[in-house]
């Protein structure tokens, strides 16, 4: 079978015949990240239906993440070897089918394995979309509006996600946030052997480390479980501790994998470089303390102000307003104060936020108690993003940029996955125990959200904390030089 050549193909189209081509591409990627917020706002219905606990109803969003970051590198190294197109049409035919599957899930356990599913889709989806955008636009400065128009999508579906998922939860039921991929899916799988070419590296490493993957998405999904067990069983329970024990097993089992495969997923030599693996932490701190709280804020907003879904959902937009924000002013900021005071500045931001949250109240109101909060986290997570990206990315060399910029969004995502195991259990055992105490049903729920937004500022700090002796052993070493 005959491969394009990405670059090739494009040099042979005009400029205008490729726009439909980054449309169909972006429009893909903003459905991918749409399905994240999107089914945050959804989740208080999602939970009243299915039966969800307040401990586990996190997992709908976990189990998306955790595959989706645990598959990342895998998908985008398939895609090199395989053809770019086809993983493409692949990811987004699992993506749709996996959706249809959400929107007709009865129970908690169909609907958390179906978006294991989807999140594979996606997880396939995406570096499949962003490697033929980037062989189709191969002239430096098309490529660049390329990527702009690229990234304001996925910005868009993330800001889009909050009020399409308030309004179609509220006038349709949270099935058709699912539903709606359906089209999308359709449409991209028809269009793309029209408007995407073929396109492979021949330079792609010939054997997939599967196996790699496999171990460490697994332990790391027993992990965030364990962890959320522990909330209920206790740290001392026999099945807390077969269920870190098998975690710490995979983790090792990876680390065996990664030592003796001849390539690799990821290279176990470049995690001695402290500023990637600093800059990795600060990933995970960022989503590991703002997710949480996000949701938090979802679930106040519904259940004790009363607020449907569809009114909800207009409350969280400003978030990802503020996100684009900092991440525009993050390169120019970073610039005049060095990275590592950006990380710390924009981790201290988000804590600051978040504590301003901790003021919630039954009565509070929307402009002085919730929306300051919104914007302080919002441009604080969007420098600190683009300062801990700039600095993991020029802790390796040039020709490893794609392995660096997938342990970066692995570790987001691991990252939000273990905020959410932690804090949304601790957040319902606190009100579940003041309940129990005689505490009235709304200030107990307040109660329990409180202790999540003072653990998620913890995270924040001890983020800022990491940024700053990541960047200082750096200038130490230096100085040894």
């Amino acid at each position: 079978m005959k491969f394009f050549d990405g670059n090739k193909r494009a040099a042979g189209r005009s400029g205008t015949s490729r726009w439909p081509t980054l449309v169909l591409l972006c429009v893909a990627q903003f459905v991918v990240v749409l399905d994240a917020t999107i089914v945050a706002i959804a989740l208080p219905s999602i939970q009243r239906d299915l039966g969800f606990s307040q401990a586990s109803l996190q997992w709908v969003i976990s189990a998306y993440t955790l595959v989706f970051g645990g598959f990342l590198m895998l998908a985008g190294r398939a895609a090199d070897l395989y053809g770019r197109r086809k993983l493409f049409m692949v990811g987004l035919a699992l993506f749709s089918a996996a959706s249809v599957a959400c929107g007709l899930a009865a129970s908690p356990l169909a609907l958390v394995a179906f978006r294991v599913a989807q999140g594979l889709g996606a997880a396939i989806v995406s570096p499949s979309a962003l490697s033929i955008l980037t062989t189709t636009f191969s002239e430096e400065k098309e490529r660049n509006r390329a990527l702009g128009v690229w990234t304001a999508a996925a910005a868009g579906g993330g800001a889009a996600g909050w009020v399409l998922g308030g309004v179609i939860t509220q006038g349709l039921g949270w099935a058709w946030i699912f539903f709606i991929n359906i089209p999308v899916g359709i449409l991209g799988l028809v269009l793309a052997p029209k408007l995407l070419g073929e396109s492979r590296d021949r330079t792609a490493p010939p054997r997939l480390d599967v196996a790699g993957a496999a171990t460490i998405t697994l332990g790391l999904t027993l992990l965030i479980y364990g962890l959320t067990r522990a909330e209920e069983a206790g740290f001392g329970s026999p099945e807390t501790l077969v269920l870190l024990c098998l975690s710490m097993a995979f983790v090792a089992a990876f680390v065996v994998i990664e030592n003796r495969v001849k390539h690799p997923l990821v290279p176990l030599g470049i995690l001695g470089s402290r500023r990637l693996a600093g800059a990795n932490l600060v990933a995970l701190a960022l989503t590991a303390s703002t997710t949480p709280a996000m949701l938090v804020c979802v679930l106040y907003v519904q259940r004790v102000l009363g607020h449907g879904p569809a009114e909800a959902g207009l409350a969280f937009p400003p978030f990802n307003v503020a996100v684009i924000a900092g991440s525009l002013l993050g390169p120019r900021f970073a610039g005049k104060v060095g990275a590592r005071t950006a990380m710390v500045s924009g981790l201290l931001a988000i804590a600051a936020s978040i504590l301003l949250l901790t003021g919630i109240s039954p009565e509070s109101s929307y402009t002085t108690h919730l929306l300051p909060g919104f914007v302080l986290m919002g441009c604080g997570l969007g420098i600190a993003s683009v300062a801990s990206t700039a600095s993991g990315a020029s802790a390796i060399g040039k020709d490893m940029q794609g392995l660096a910029s997938g342990l970066l969004n692995t570790s987001a995502q691991f990252g939000t996955a273990l905020g959410l195991a932690v804090l949304i259990p601790l957040s319902a055992a606190r009100t579940d125990l003041l309940i129990g105490s005689g505490v009235q049903p709304d200030d107990a729920l307040i109660g329990g959200f409180r202790v999540a937004f003072f653990s998620a500022a913890g995270i924040a700090v001890l983020g800022a904390i990491v940024a700053l002796s990541l960047l200082a052993q750096g200038k130490a070493r230096k100085r040894e030089r």
